[in-house]
């Protein structure tokens, strides 16, 4: 896979971070995981495997990404990642408090109670999460 090799030349170089190619690759590998299409860990077998090339894009995203700060009346956020939006759209319910970062895959009918769901995160149909669970 194209990407992989991409992400995995510039996990050894990081300098190859400078070129459009290899941030490209980056975000396009986040966007797949924010679809649920990649995943960081895949049941094989009946065992976990780690797609170590798919946490070192993550890794390598916070790298090129700038800071931002969000107004969100009372809130205020300064960090690199966005958050995820379309709630929905996604068929998701996410109630007040409730927070996730894009690169977080969220499949229909996830409920989300006050929580907070990182990048890399696969959450499947029907879940809730909550923070005191």
């Amino acid at each position: 896979m194209q990407l992989q090799s991409l992400v995995q030349e510039a996990w050894s170089n990081r300098e190859l971070l400078k070129e459009v190619t290899y941030t490209d690759a980056i975000r396009s590998v986040i966007e797949e995981v924010d679809k649920g299409e990649l995943r960081v860990a895949s049941p094989v077998d009946g065992k976990w495997v780690v797609n170590e090339w798919i946490k070192q894009a993550i890794l390598l995203y916070f790298s090129i990404q700038q800071m931002q700060t969000w107004n969100l009346p009372p809130f205020e956020f300064y960090d690199k990642m966005q958050l995820k939006s379309n709630y929905k759209e996604l068929g998701v319910r996410a109630v007040p408090h409730a927070v996730a970062r894009y690169g977080a895959y969220l499949a229909k009918n996830v409920v989300l109670m006050p929580c907070y769901v990182n990048i890399g995160a696969y959450v499947g149909e029907g879940t809730m999460v909550d923070t005191w669970a």
